[in-house]
């Protein structure tokens, strides 16, 4: 095995089929990263590895259920055994289950937690300690604006965003005295296949909150993640980034 090869950091990324994910895992891949591509279905993830591949960089994709902690413990458990240590994990995976709090049902509320938050637990829990003990390692949530400034008719994903950001500024403490730093991207409107099909009057709604007037782009976010990502941030932990267009202030 090369020296190059022995130095390249391995990064696990959540929700990488397509979008935002995606757009991270292309962006770390572009670093030198080798990349994992995680999402539930087998063929955007695998997509989105060949495509960085094609690219010339590095990738392996992994299809499973983020839902799933028994899966995320059974597949952290393999990558340990083929790479000592991962030294990179974005949790960028999540579902919406919008509804008014009225008429949301239980399993809306259950689905949006376990996937968006309770996911974060059993990745950090199974990929952070080789972390601290290699004395490296960078951990980023994907939340959002609403997990800072709440949204009607989204309290199952507001509240589980206000959970990642709490859980950041938490696990930041607890694993800086190992140089593991753990941040997070809040991101606002971003355009994305999500985004592009909201109603015209909706779209229009939300620019009106956006100082920049536009929405953001992949990029935005997947070049602010690969930074905090980097050696670069080393001196940076427990803090979030909105990425909003100065939505929040």
């Amino acid at each position: 095995m090369s020296e190059q090869k022995e130095k390249q950091k391995i990064a696990v990324v959540t929700g990488a089929g397509r979008g935002i994910g995606r757009g991270i895992a292309e962006s770390l891949a572009r670093d030198g990263m080798h990349v994992i591509c995680v999402s539930k279905s087998e063929s955007s993830c695998g997509t989105a590895a060949e495509a960085i591949r094609s690219s010339g960089g590095s990738a392996d994709a992994i299809a499973l259920d983020v839902s799933s902690g028994e899966q995320i413990r059974q597949t952290c458990e393999s990558l340990l055994e083929k790479h000592e240590c991962v030294d990179v994990l974005v949790n960028n995976a999540g579902i919406t289950r919008d509804n008014l709090l009225f008429r949301m049902e239980q399993e809306d509320w259950n689905s949006v937690l376990t996937t968006n938050l309770t996911s974060c637990f059993h990745w950090i829990k199974a990929l952070g300690r080789p972390m601290t003990r290699k004395r490296w390692g960078r951990i980023v949530n994907v939340a959002s604006v609403v997990g800072l400034t709440g949204n009607a008719g989204q309290a199952n994903y507001a509240a589980a965003k206000a959970g990642m950001i709490g859980l950041t500024k938490s696990l930041a403490r607890e694993f800086a005295a190992r140089s593991v730093t753990v941040n997070a991207v809040a991101p606002g409107f971003i355009d994305t296949d999500m985004t592009s099909g909201l109603d015209e009057r909706v779209k229009e709604g939300a620019l009106s909150t956006i100082p920049l007037k536009r929405f953001g782009q992949v990029s935005d976010i997947a070049e602010m993640t690969a930074f905090l990502c980097s050696d670069k941030a080393s001196y940076i932990t427990g803090q979030v980034f909105t990425v909003d267009g100065g939505m929040v202030m």
